[in-house]
C-alpha cells in the first residue's frame, strides 16, 4: 500500500510539472458549482515581477534557499505548540501548493505531514520558477477568485502582468485569509500589511535573495 501511495503521488506531482492543472482539491471543495468560481491560468510570463517578489516577501523569505520545508520555521512552530497549544501555519510556498493542488484547508497534524510530503515531492520535482507560477495561479485572492490574473482583472482592472508593486503587495497581504480581506477596499490592518510588504521587497531585492529566481 505504501509503494502504492508513493508511486501515484509521485506520478501526480510529475505530471503537475508539465500540465496546468484545470482545478485544485481546494476548488473542489468550495460550495457551488466550479464553474461558479473565477479561475484563469496565466503562464509565468504574464505575470508582473513585482508580484512574484511580493508572494515571496510576504509568505516565504527563504524560498529560495530551503527545499519544500522551512526546518527553521517549522522549529519554531513546534515549539510554539508546546507552549501555548496553538499550531501555527509556518508554512512555505511549496507547502501551500501541495496543499491547494491535492490536500484541504485546516490545521490537523495528518494534513501537515501530507502537506510535508507532497511539499518535498514538488520542490525535488519543479523549479522554483514552476512551483511560485503554480502557486500565484492557484492562491485564492478573495471569496472563489484563484489565481493572480482573476485577482488583477477583478480588483484593478489590469492583467496581471500589469501589476504595480502596490497592488502587488496589497494581493499578497489578503493571502493568508481571502475570504475575509479586501484586496480591492484594504483595511487599515491590509494597508499597514501591505507597507511592510513592499518594504520586505525592498529588502529582499538589495539583498539580491530575489535574483535568483530569473523570473
Amino acid at each position: 500500500m505504501a509503494v502504492v501511495w508513493v508511486a501515484l503521488s509521485g506520478a501526480a506531482v510529475v505530471t503537475l510539472r508539465f500540465l496546468d492543472p484545470p482545478a485544485t482539491s481546494v476548488m473542489l471543495l468550495e460550495p457551488g458549482p466550479l464553474g461558479a468560481l473565477d479561475y484563469r491560468w496565466v503562464d509565468r510570463g504574464g505575470i508582473s515581477e513585482a508580484m512574484a517578489r511580493a508572494a515571496i516577501a510576504a509568505e516565504d523569505q527563504r524560498f529560495l534557499a530551503h527545499h519544500g520545508i522551512d526546518v527553521d520555521a517549522l522549529t519554531d512552530a513546534i515549539e510554539e505548540y508546546r507552549q501555548d497549544g496553538e499550531l501555527r501555519g509556518a508554512s512555505t510556498i511549496s507547502q501551500q501548493v501541495a496543499k491547494n493542488l491535492f490536500l484541504w484547508n485546516g490545521r490537523s497534524f495528518v494534513r501537515k505531514g501530507l502537506e510535508a510530503w507532497f511539499a518535498l515531492l514538488i520542490d525535488l520535482a519543479w523549479s522554483k520558477q514552476r512551483i511560485l507560477e503554480v502557486y500565484l495561479n492557484v492562491a485564492e485572492f478573495g471569496p472563489g477568485v484563484f489565481g493572480v490574473e482573476a485577482a488583477a482583472l477583478a480588483f484593478y482592472g489590469v492583467p496581471a502582468t500589469g501589476l504595480s508593486p502596490s497592488q502587488s503587495a496589497t494581493l499578497a497581504a489578503v493571502l493568508p485569509s481571502p475570504k475575509r480581506m479586501d484586496a480591492a477596499n484594504p483595511s487599515e490592518y491590509v494597508d499597514a500589511r501591505r507597507r511592510e510588504i513592499l518594504e520586505q521587497m525592498r529588502l529582499l531585492e538589495e539583498r539580491s535573495h530575489y535574483r535568483g529566481l530569473n523570473w
